[in-house]
């Protein structure tokens, strides 16, 4: 098995060495719980300090930066993730404060609005994956990772095109072409849910070590930010037109 979120595979769990205590569903919950309680604090204060007039950028990149190797260093040290991925949800909140705080400038009410449609797309594809209206199938995972990877070469593409003024045409403007990109990808961004629930089902199912509680939250953190940003951008799109 396969998870579009490319934090989340299944070597994670054949490679670690199950200890005396096993993952279970709950301690993952928790533990998902504890960073978005972590994220939200980061949040706050970025937020707090954008329309304080006191928020430096150099610290909103700063924490992307610190977020993307703490995102590299737990990926390849599975170990670490119970002192890193709290600090990784510390640090995302203040890139999501920062940059949501950026967008309520231009649109008012546009994070609140962000902020309800990504908990009801988490709870509504939550509630989907336990009645197994949807089931993660080896296609169905296949075909989300093969999207997924697409996505990310694009952005990639996107942002080194970037410096020499090139733009990927429909990707960034409100066209309805350029709003149909962005549905497509929030939903990407919304079924990689469900494979992330498969995920950690799996790892409570074989006995993986007890630390992997806060890897599998962690992956799911990068899911839930994904999706906000993008349903942020989608919703600009609309109220720009």
């Amino acid at each position: 098995m396969r998870s579009g979120n490319p934090v989340l595979n299944d070597r994670a769990f054949e490679r670690g060495a199950y200890g005396p205590e096993a993952m279970t569903l709950e301690g993952t919950v928790n533990k998902a719980f504890i960073m978005l309680v972590l994220l939200g604090a980061g949040a706050f204060v970025a937020w707090d300090r954008y329309f304080a007039g006191t928020l430096e950028p150099g610290l909103v990149i700063g924490s992307a930066i610190v977020g993307l190797l703490l995102a590299f260093a737990i990926v390849f040290v599975r170990r670490a993730a119970p002192f890193l991925a709290p600090v990784y949800a510390v640090a995302e909140g203040i890139v999501v404060g920062g940059v949501s705080a950026a967008y309520e400038t231009q649109f008012s009410g546009i994070t609140l609005q962000a902020v309800l449609l990504t908990a009801a797309v988490f709870l509504a594809l939550l509630f989907a994956y336990k009645t197994r209206l949807i089931q993660a199938t080896r296609n169905f995972k296949l075909g989300v990772f093969a999207a997924t990877v697409g996505i990310a070469i694009m952005y990639l593409l996107s942002f080194v095109l970037g410096f020499f003024g090139i733009s990927v045409p429909y990707l960034h403007d409100n066209s309805l072409i350029g709003i149909g990109i962005s549905l497509f990808i929030v939903a990407i961004a919304a079924l990689n849910l469900v494979l992330d629930f498969d995920f950690i089902e799996s790892g409570v199912r074989s006995g993986a070590p007890k630390y992997m509680e806060w890897y599998g939250a962690f992956g799911l953190l990068v899911t839930l930010i994904w999706l906000y940003f993008e349903i942020l951008r989608l919703l600009s799109k609309l109220r720009s037109r």
